[in-house]
């Protein structure tokens, strides 16, 4: 289906839906370049009215929205486009620009896995995560193997506190790894999924 630009002054309205937890994120509104950045870039781009210019959500604060599906609604005038935030949406640090609590906090780990993204394609002076990328992934694996370890041990010191933490640091560092391979959680989750229903039919 085409979208009708021309209804509303070459403007469109595009609401936002995180495309994991189905919360509205926030509406902006788009003209025809802006829809176009936005399927080439897989990043939402709005037009800004105040401004009058294309604005690209997160080029300032680092927390995009990463682009899954663009849904053009049945008359051809407004978008649903669901995308998955690497951040807080609303200006305000807000998960959203309604003030909704964007959970459950399982969730976290994608948008953790998009900041990572993020290091790895614009890279920041003195982050964590871009020094190990730089030194490749023997460390980074390395870095799995140590926090692997210690996870192990406070497990077996009885500590739940302690591996928490550990497991934390696990979680965030496999992570980076998979990132360095160019591999993603959704990669393991799909792995996961296909054993899970071999056994199932078993």
């Amino acid at each position: 289906m085409n979208i009708d630009f021309e209804k509303m002054n070459g403007l469109v309205p595009a609401i936002v839906q995180d495309s994991s937890s189905g919360k509205v994120l926030m509406l902006g509104y788009m003209n025809k370049e802006a829809y176009n950045k936005t399927r080439r870039q897989k990043q939402v781009t709005f037009y800004s009215r105040s401004r009058q210019t294309l604005w690209t959500k997160g080029e300032t604060s680092g927390n995009y929205l990463y682009v899954d599906e663009i849904l053009i609604d049945c008359d051809g005038d407004a978008l649903l486009i669901k995308a998955r935030p690497a951040g807080p949406v609303c200006h305000t640090g807000r998960d959203t620009c309604f003030a909704e609590i964007n959970h459950p906090d399982t969730l976290f780990l994608y948008r953790l896995e998009k900041i990572i993204e993020q290091r790895k394609n614009h890279p920041q002076p003195g982050s964590y995560t871009n020094r190990l990328l730089e030194q490749g992934v023997k460390r980074i694996a390395q870095k799995v193997g140590e926090e692997a370890s210690e996870t192990i041990l406070e497990a077996i010191s009885g500590e739940p506190a302690a591996l928490k933490e550990e497991a934390a640091d696990l979680l965030y560092h496999l992570l980076v790894l998979l990132q360095s391979q160019d591999l993603t959680l959704q990669d393991v989750e799909d792995v996961l999924v296909q054993r899970h229903g071999k056994k199932a039919d078993r």
